[in-house]
């Protein structure tokens, strides 16, 4: 098994679906977690008690990741907490699926990209100035960066460009022994969009015959992939985008 002992892990958008899982991998590897939740405290409080029934030391702290001034709130909590931080999972964001690029407003592109985009840049801005050498950084990017669909220009649009500060984050601090990579996750079942069931029937088939295993992912398709990157078997793995999609091609 992987250890994580000794480790301190800030993962944004930690109060639910593939943030909660990684959350509760890492701590199940013994690390120190921090949870970032922007308006779901009793979900944030859920996954802080799961945590703390497996011995890991947690705290909870609500940030607005579309704000810099509240990213930089979460890593000062996070050091005051803990001391140090070893491995950011920069996994906050928000979809728009089925709008052609015909529909979008102005505010509903700024929302995205405000999350999507600036949030993510400046949550890996903040880690790369925080996190130990030898840390971990890690991007939660989508299929739709690699995949375009129809009706997710502004989705995959804010997706793309943290995937490129991805590339070039890991050739900026890599002297440092950190390791900066993304994982680009297939539709997840039982979170985000999909967490009801019933929801975007012809969204759902359209990738259900895209995928040759005939599934989407599920949450711990994605935390498996999180903790290699988190762990010392990625060691020397380093600016890299692991698609976990089954196998699907568009």
């Amino acid at each position: 098994m992987n250890s994580l002992n000794n480790k301190v892990a800030v993962i944004t958008g930690s109060a639910r679906g593939l943030g909660k899982a990684i959350a509760e991998r890492y701590a199940s590897l013994g690390a120190d977690i921090v949870i970032n939740y922007s308006r779901d405290k009793v979900s944030a409080e859920e996954v802080e008690s799961n945590i703390k029934a497996m011995g890991a030391r947690v705290i909870s702290v609500q940030a607005d990741i579309s704000k810099v001034a509240e990213i930089e709130k979460l890593f000062a909590a996070a050091k005051k907490a803990f001391g140090k931080i070893d491995i950011v999972v920069a996994n906050a964001g928000i979809e728009m699926v089925e709008t052609p690029v015909v529909d979008f407003t102005e505010e509903q592109f700024d929302r995205v990209f405000g999350i999507n985009t600036k949030g993510t840049y400046f949550t890996l801005q903040q880690a790369a100035k925080n996190v130990e050498d030898g840390g971990r950084i890690i991007y939660i990017a989508s299929s739709t960066t690699s995949f375009p669909v129809p009706g997710m220009a502004v989705y995959g649009g804010s997706k793309t460009t943290p995937r490129y500060l991805v590339d070039i984050l890991s050739k900026e601090i890599g002297h440092r022994g950190i390791t900066v990579n993304s994982i680009i996750p297939f539709a997840v079942d039982h979170s985000g969009i999909f967490a009801d069931p019933e929801s975007y029937p012809r969204l759902r088939k359209q990738l259900l015959d895209s995928c040759p295993m005939g599934r989407l992912a599920e949450v711990e398709d994605v935390a498996n992939v999180a903790e290699f990157f988190a762990s010392d078997l990625s060691s020397f793995v380093n600016g890299q985008h692991l698609l976990v999609n089954g196998g699907a091609t568009n």
